[in-house]
């Protein structure tokens, strides 16, 4: 991956080729940011600039032998660690690479629920074990091959727990030309040892006119899709992503309708829908309650007077003003508190069936008590 394939980050990417130029490359180095912020491109595009036998002033030059191999995720002295979903003590992540490479190339800013879907991970913990820190430490054994550093990404050291207490000492005394990029999300849950030594690379979160414009020219959106969009997605790629997916799906009818029927307490309805949304698929449903999460946030920016902050197409425009009538900022957080708690049991594979029920009778009880003029009809 080069640097004008990474969104945004012009600043850190200037710093990133100085800091070669000038030979100050430090051995190990923690690239923090965001979910979706770009950190993990951001760290592949550096490690293959380093490699690259023909440097540009300002990028790799994407077609030397080191940067097509790169390319591919399949240069030798390219090393990958990161979470997998095994429970064997003796099970490591190269049985999952051709998995691995496919989704990095695919899409760079992918997270932990893209990376479990791909493996149809079930209900099963991601795990960075004992057998796979041998396994760092062995790849990183080795000589270098064909360039001149050999690196490993290390994908969320989140998962390391005290097993990564094992790469302490190579963390601070490598063997020469050995480059350890770590890319992570949370500072707060990587062990402070490893923190201690490493040098931080600190990655903010993507503008949303980088967003916009990356859909603009890489979707074909029109401009106030994408700007929709991008203020959705918060600065994360891959949520911007999911919104795109989700807008082509049916989840504004489902969700809406979904709405309208447990707002009216029609319980033939209720079980009607809970029947089609259990045969979605776990992603789609997922995407669903995503998809319900954020627009029910849209509803608390009408209801907090904050209606110029709402970016939405017209049919959720028009459901979002309606439906913040008959709500309060209360009922409106408790929807989404039940949202986000199937989220969650969803991700770790509960029955859909019970649980959308289960759900929708919540909204029955939260949305029913809202007292109405005679004769208003439900939205």
């Amino acid at each position: 991956m080069q640097f004008r394939e990474v969104i945004g980050h012009k600043a850190i990417k200037e710093q990133l080729i100085k800091s070669v130029f000038e030979n100050r490359v430090s051995h190990a180095q923690l690239f923090l940011g965001p979910e979706g912020s770009g950190n993990f491109a951001l760290a592949l595009a550096y490690a293959q600039f380093i490699s690259c036998t023909d440097r540009q002033l300002t990028d790799s030059c994407g077609v030397c032998s080191s940067c097509r191999k790169y390319n591919k995720l399949i240069h030798p002295d390219l090393h990958f660690s990161y979470p997998f979903f095994r429970g064997g003590e003796k099970e490591d992540s190269m049985q999952d690479l051709e998995e691995w490479r496919d989704l990095v190339i695919t899409n760079p800013y992918f997270d932990m629920e893209e990376w479990r879907s791909r493996l149809d991970a079930q209900n099963k913990q991601p795990n960075i074990n004992k057998a796979e820190c041998l396994n760092i430490l062995h790849r990183l054994s080795l000589k270098a091959f064909e360039s001149e550093f050999k690196t490993m990404i290390i994908w969320l050291p989140e998962y390391l727990k005290n097993e990564g207490n094992r790469l302490l000492k190579t963390l601070e005394e490598p063997s020469g030309k050995t480059l350890i990029l770590l890319v992570a999300n949370h500072q707060d849950q990587i062990l402070n040892t490893i923190l201690s030594r490493t040098q931080l690379v600190k990655i903010p979160a993507l503008s949303n006119q980088d967003i916009k414009e990356y859909l603009m020219d890489n979707k074909d959106l029109p401009e106030a899709q994408a700007s929709r969009i991008a203020y959705l997605s918060e600065g994360n790629m891959q949520a911007a992503l999911n919104f795109l997916k989700e807008e082509q799906s049916d989840n504004f009818y489902h969700f809406s309708s979904w709405m309208r029927m447990t707002f009216a307490d029609k319980g033939a309805q209720i079980v009607a829908f809970v029947d089609e949304v259990s045969k979605l698929g776990r992603e789609n449903q997922k995407n669903l309650l995503r998809y319900g999460i954020h627009l029910i946030r849209e509803c608390m920016m009408v209801l907090s007077d904050m209606e110029s902050l709402v970016h939405l197409q017209s049919s959720e425009l028009d459901f979002v003003k309606n439906f913040s009538r008959y709500m309060d900022l209360a009922k409106a957080e408790a929807i989404v508190n039940e949202l986000e708690k199937a989220h969650y049991h969803i991700e770790r594979n509960a029955n859909p069936k019970i649980l959308f029920l289960d759900v929708s009778l919540q909204f029955v009880k939260i949305l029913k008590f809202n007292t109405l003029p005679a004769g208003t009809q439900y939205i």
